[in-house]
């Protein structure tokens, strides 16, 4: 063997394979027990009535109809009319809560990022303690407060319960974006003639957008699944957002199980879809929003 031959080994990368599949079977698993719920909602909710009955259950519908979708989504069926209020219900209550909650939440955040002021971490802090506590916590001091205010059975009071809810955590999320933009980015806009708005407006906002869009899919997914308050604060069925509404459609004693599935589905196709979009900025402001000051 030549001065300048060399002897390669193979390099043993078994445990890290092992590992590595370990990690992959569980990913499996774990998407698998996600996803097996949503397929079995969709399969049920394309089969007939006798169908969906049927013991044992019938995975694969031998004859598909989307008969449910139609009701539902038709409004010229008293069904059909009833479920597209309440989606309209959730999608404007839900739609409210977000704009309102990144109104508020926006300048808060960056307040408590950038200035320096007596009380300040006490205040961060206490804004988080609220969400310490289970939500179900807080519905009756709700209740008598929007019932003195005069908001019961009124959308607004859901908004403003929503918000108590997403406005902590979101917050928290923005606060982590903003400590990890450069000061030194506003400081060169504002030597170039920029006012500290304007700076903030054009500069540190568009840098921000990830954790802005994070913050409304919190905010909209809370007020879009919320059941407890909108059915303790609404008693008009018109009025009523659509996991409330659900319950008025299918009724113990006489439950469409294919409807059910399909009025499900529905609700859970604009939460999942955006999730699915938008999931690459919610994680980043997760991590980013991790970091400490």
């Amino acid at each position: 063997m030549s001065a300048t031959e060399t002897v390669t080994h193979p390099i043993r990368r078994r445990p890290r394979d092992t590992w590595r599949l370990v990690g992959n079977v569980f990913l499996v698993v774990l998407t698998a027990f996600s996803a097996l719920p949503m397929l079995w909602m969709l399969l049920t909710s394309v089969k007939g009535q006798f169908a969906a009955l049927q013991y044992p259950p019938q995975w694969i519908p031998t004859s598909p109809t989307l008969e449910q979708y139609w009701r539902l989504l038709s409004p010229a069926s008293d069904v059909g009319r009833e479920f597209l209020t309440y989606m309209l219900n959730s999608l404007v209550v839900s739609t409210a809560t977000t704009v309102l909650g990144l109104v508020v939440a926006v300048p808060a955040a960056y307040a408590f990022s950038r200035f320096r002021f007596p009380g300040r971490n006490l205040l961060f802090y206490s804004v988080l303690l609220r969400n310490m506590f289970p939500a179900v916590v807080f519905l009756m001091p709700l209740f008598i407060l929007m019932r003195w205010l005069g908001l019961v059975n009124t959308h607004a009071s859901l908004i403003l319960t929503y918000l108590t809810f997403g406005l902590p955590l979101s917050i928290w999320l923005l606060k982590g974006f903003y400590d990890n933009i450069p000061v030194q980015l506003e400081q060169a806009a504002r030597i170039d003639g920029a006012t500290r708005f304007q700076a903030f407006l054009f500069v540190v906002m568009p840098l921000s957008s990830p954790g802005i869009i994070a913050t409304a899919i919190y905010s909209f997914i809370i007020a879009w699944n919320e059941y407890i308050y909108a059915l303790t604060f609404l008693n008009d069925q018109s009025k009523m957002t659509l996991p409330v509404g659900l319950q008025y459609f299918f009724t113990e004693y006489a439950t469409n199980w294919p409807g059910l599935m399909a009025a499900s589905f529905i609700m859970s196709v604009p939460v999942v879809a955006m999730f699915l979009i938008l999931q690459k900025y919610f994680v980043r402001a997760l991590t980013e929003g991790a970091v400490k000051s």
